[in-house]
């Protein structure tokens, strides 16, 4: 039974800096995951951040271009997300999410598609 297990919620303030994680908890070294961050706020539709395959990033939305970095360790289904510059737009619940590879695709990077297993969520709060 694989669970997402992300880090705790966050807050900084604007120009700052934080870093998200993710574990999937329960996968095996053998198994094959994409696996990305999604952010939602309330009113909004849920946005697909940034999603890594087999350790390289595949997808960054453009708004985090330059700005977030995603990593990836692939033997231990381990995701990071360091973000970078924030700014109150910034502030949202950010989901961490994992499908097989076999699956994955930059529309469900991008939040277009449904599917995945999913995080609880990680408040960030930029102020």
């Amino acid at each position: 039974h694989v669970q997402l297990v992300e880090s705790g919620d966050a807050s900084v303030q604007a120009g700052g800096s934080l870093r998200l994680s993710c574990v999937a908890s329960g996968a095996t070294p053998s198994s094959h995951y994409c696996m990305g961050w999604f952010r939602q706020v309330p009113g909004k539709q849920r946005e697909g951040v940034a999603t890594a395959a087999l350790g390289v990033p595949m997808y960054y939305a453009d708004f985090v271009r330059g700005r977030f970095l995603i990593s990836h360790d692939h033997p231990k289904n381990t995701i990071f997300l360091q973000m970078n510059r924030l700014t109150p737009e910034d502030s949202a619940m950010y989901y961490c999410a994992a499908i097989p590879t076999t699956e994955c695709s930059e529309n469900w990077a991008a939040g277009r598609l449904a599917g995945g297993l999913w995080g609880q969520g990680t408040q960030v709060t930029v102020s």
